[in-house]
């Protein structure tokens, strides 16, 4: 079954709110703050961008795997092809509904009955995890550039520091930026969702077997290409 366009982003969160009041223990903090994070990705962007929306929608499948393979939704996800096929028609309004739904939800965590972080405290967490990476602020990289800095690198917003730009997209010798950093935050869209592109950078990576960020210089650049590649195509 492939349901393309709209009807594949529509179907994917009914899904995810059918099985809601189950889900963040199914799944687990981590996967759980995956999901949040692709689901914000996808209200931010996905208007602005369709290509921004379909990796958003690939990156909730990717954490929903993690349910067991027995969960009615991971079962849903194995028989049906949601995000394939050009993305014609983004719904980022049933997305934002879903996400403060989401955000609604109070799960216990263990001794005590205390509760789970709601949402906006998982994503601005996930923010902070991002924020304490090494980063060159918005005056060293104008200094190191004599200007501007070329366009392609992820520019994350601190509330206290300003823009951050992480030290892994420069070379340690030159400090210009790597080309394969350049290739990949392309594919990313980097420009549209910083946060995004940063997490893959900066989080573990199954298919590469560590930290992208930390394999620079040691796989070749095709193979942080291809990884990059496949999140996006859904390979």
């Amino acid at each position: 079954m492939n349901e393309g366009g709209a009807a594949s982003h529509d179907r994917l969160f009914d899904l995810i709110s059918q099985y809601r009041d189950t889900l963040r223990a199914d799944l687990g903090e981590d996967a759980w703050e995956q999901l949040n994070m692709k689901l914000q990705a996808y209200v931010d962007g996905a208007a602005e961008d369709r290509k921004v929306a379909q990796r958003a929608l690939r990156g909730m499948q990717t954490a929903l795997i993690r349910l067991p393979i027995e969960h009615p939704l991971r079962q849903a996800l194995d028989t049906t092809r949601l995000a394939t096929g050009q993305v014609t028609a983004p719904n980022p309004g049933k997305a934002a509904q879903l996400l403060a739904m989401l955000a609604d939800l109070a799960a216990p965590t263990g001794p005590g009955n205390a509760t789970a972080p709601d949402t906006a405290t998982i994503i601005a967490e996930a923010q902070h995890r991002l924020l304490q990476a090494p980063a060159l602020s918005a005056e060293e990289v104008r200094t190191q550039f004599g200007g501007a800095p070329p366009p392609g690198l992820i520019r994350l917003m601190d509330p206290q520091r300003g823009a951050r730009y992480p030290a892994f997209q420069f070379t340690a010798t030159e400090g210009a930026p790597h080309g394969v950093v350049l290739e990949v935050n392309r594919l990313l869209l980097s420009d549209i969702d910083p946060w995004g592109a940063a997490d893959w950078w900066l989080s573990g990576n199954v298919w590469l077997g560590g930290q992208p960020a930390a394999l620079i210089g040691e796989l070749a650049d095709s193979r942080l290409v291809g990884a990059a590649t496949a999140l996006v195509e859904g390979i």
